[in-house]
Formats: structure tokens, C-alpha cells, sequence
């Protein structure tokens, strides 16, 4: 398993196919990612040890939204919100990554039919 070292602890990537990651985070208390957006995945956290806070701008009001993540606890971002993770106690986590299809991605010319 690679593992990438990160100011605020460490991440592995542990699964990635088609339209998803799984990554384990290790955090240490006091750390935090940087503030970013995904274009196109959605980033679910999931903890199994420890506490993050997860903060996201939601709107335009330059106010976060702030969710306190515990052992199995989960939080979903949608695509094109700016959020980061902050590590409030010693944590192990995953961040899991999808993109979800859109069902409207088809542009009809005609109608099908028979002859």
C-alpha cells in the first residue's frame, strides 16, 4: 500500500476503480488539509478512530458549516463545495470518492422506432 505523507498526518489509497477511491487517513491532533473543492466527486468522510472536523462553505455567505466526526460517524460534500478536515483527536478515517453518472447525459436527435 503507498502511503503519501501529509502536514497533518498520512493517507493511503486502498481502492480505486471506476468511479471510486477509498482512502485511510491517518491524522494527528492539531492538523488540517487544505481548503479545496472537487469539480466532479462527491468525498464522503468516514472515522473509525478518533475525531475530525469536517468544515464546508456551503453558501455565500462566507459562513462554514462545522460537523464533528466520531467513531462511525459519516459526512458527505458534494461536488463544487470548497471544505477542508481539521484533526481533533488522533484519528484513523476514510475518504471515499465517487462520481456519480448523470442520467440525463444523452442528447436525442431523433426517436428510435421500426420500419
Amino acid at each position: 500500500m503507498e502511503v503519501q505523507g501529509k502536514y497533518w498526518g498520512k493517507t493511503s489509497p486502498i481502492f480505486h476503480r471506476n468511479n471510486v477511491e477509498i482512502h485511510r487517513l491517518e491524522g494527528r491532533k492539531g492538523g488540517f488539509s487544505s481548503e479545496h473543492l472537487h469539480r466532479a466527486k462527491s468525498n464522503m468522510f468516514v472515522v473509525e478512530r478518533g475525531k475530525i472536523r469536517i468544515i464546508a462553505w456551503k453558501d455565500r455567505s462566507g459562513r462554514p458549516d462545522e460537523t464533528v466526526l466520531g467513531p462511525g460517524d459519516t459526512s458527505i460534500v458534494p461536488p463544487g463545495l470548497y471544505h477542508k478536515f481539521e484533526v481533533v483527536e488522533d484519528c484513523v478515517a476514510y475518504e471515499i470518492y465517487w462520481v456519480e453518472l448523470d442520467p440525463e447525459d444523452i442528447k436525442r436527435r431523433n426517436h428510435g422506432g421500426t420500419r
